[in-house]
């Protein structure tokens, strides 16, 4: 009876179906905590997958810094050349001579450059004239025109470029002979490795040892100026005008088609659109920053119309309703509220923009800024090139001396770049307002 009794109980279906409930509420909370295995496992992942992309962008651009300063830092260096050069009793000139425009000219006809060569040649001997870079005078005559006083002096010591043979010896190149010459030199103390800070101040040159970035430096920045004047305002009243007050029709669909296509065009078919608009308006300004920066307006406008629609279209309906509430009229909603609250995404556009403007080659190429100026332009018309253009330049001469030259017009590129964003942003975050 007591054998049935526990068969009885064993097999109860109450039992059975308490005991079901509990295993299929254990299965449940098995699969929910699972899943939540998998859910913070793929978390983590995702996590790790982040910080992977971003360690490896931040990896590429180190690399690509420490890569560019490494080979450019030779750049901002040269091999120059310490000697003497007489002075007092060698060179009839007045010194007020060197107070008129053109003090070079007068030196040159005082016959400064066969003094510089002779002084050469008792510095270090038959054919010294040959190891001092061509042109290298002209530094002796800036020294004198900035110092006139130094005309009295009986001589006068000064470090001038090396040749470009000599410089290739001092890194290992060149002949033999050349390369003796330079040890010997070396020795002396006469031939050093020293940092040119004339590569900063000076235009372009055919001697290596002899150039310098201001020129296309200044090229740069007067037509990024002309580029900003022209592009901004006209891409900000434009957003303003599709955004706040144009009809919403088929035309203004073919607009926004039209500026999203202008966007995505290659640089250099604005390129030949100065060639044919621009320079045929004014063909006397080739190669000036004035069509440079009007060029590259035409590109950057349609980049800063579309940011700026967009930091328009994100101001919160509130804010007008609010505004027009308080008896502001439409005019003043958009210029006192709307386009302040909308200011830093404009600017972010901007910046994106002129960046792109800055690095480009292309289309200045089309309009004629690759030409050889020997002087940094002194306006808005005068010949002028561009810090890209200088680099493709320099990078397609043969002269070993132009490889760091152009790495180190890369570095000034990467720093004015830095330096323009840089205030974009201080800009932006100036303006920028939280709600």
């Amino acid at each position: 009876m007591s054998e049935a009794g526990a068969m009885t109980q064993t097999f109860d279906p109450a039992t059975q179906s308490a005991a079901a409930q509990d295993a299929l509420r254990a299965a449940r909370q098995a699969r929910m905590q699972a899943g939540l295995a998998r859910r913070y496992r793929a978390d983590r992942w995702f996590r790790v997958a982040g910080l992977g992309a971003v360690s490896f962008s931040v990896l590429v651009l180190v690399f690509l810094l420490l890569s560019m300063a490494s080979s450019g830092w030779a750049g901002f260096h040269r091999s120059e050349l310490h000697m003497a050069v007489p002075i007092r009793g060698h060179l009839e000139l007045d010194p007020a001579r060197l107070a008129q425009p053109d003090p070079l000219g007068g030196l040159e006809a005082a016959g400064l450059p066969a003094l510089v060569s002779a002084a050469a040649v008792k510095t270090f001997g038959p054919g010294g004239d040959a190891l001092i870079a061509e042109g290298a005078w002209r530094e002796v005559g800036k020294t004198l025109a900035t110092n006139p006083a130094l005309m009295l002096s009986p001589e006068i010591a000064v470090s001038l470029p090396a040749s470009n043979d000599l410089a290739n010896a001092t890194r290992g190149g060149g002949d033999p002979a050349m390369q003796k010459t330079a040890d010997d030199l070396g020795r002396k103390g006469q031939l050093v490795r020293a940092f040119d800070s004339g590569f900063l101040v000076r235009a372009d040159a055919t001697n290596p040892q002899s150039v310098g970035i201001w020129g296309a430096l200044k090229g740069s920045m007067m037509t990024m100026f002309i580029t900003l004047v022209l592009a901004f305002p006209v891409g900000v009243l434009s957003a303003l005008y599709l955004e706040e007050y144009a009809a919403r029709n088929r035309w203004t669909d073919v607009i926004e088609i039209s500026i999203n296509n202008l966007a995505a065009v290659p640089s250099i078919i604005f390129g030949l659109l100065g060639l044919a608009v621009f320079l045929a308006a004014f063909p006397n300004y080739r190669s000036a920053p004035l069509i440079g920066g009007m060029t590259l307006a035409l590109m950057t406008m349609p980049v800063i119309v579309i940011s700026g629609r967009n930091a328009i279209k994100a101001v919160p309906p509130s804010i007008r309703d609010a505004a027009l509430a308080m008896g502001a009229s439409p005019v003043q909603v958009v210029f006192h509220h709307v386009l302040p609250l909308a200011l830093p995404g404009i600017l972010t556009g901007t910046i994106i923009g002129m960046a792109r403007a800055l690095g480009e080659t292309a289309p200045l190429l089309m309009i004629g800024m690759r030409a050889f100026v020997a002087s940094p332009p002194s306006d808005f018309t005068s010949p002028a090139t561009v810090l890209p253009v200088q680099i493709f330049l320099w990078s397609d001469e043969i002269d070993r001396g132009f490889v760091e030259r152009t790495s180190a017009a890369i570095v000034v590129l990467l720093i004015f770049l830095l330096l323009m964003n840089g205030i974009a942003i201080y800009l932006r975050n100036r303006f920028e307002k939280r709600w």
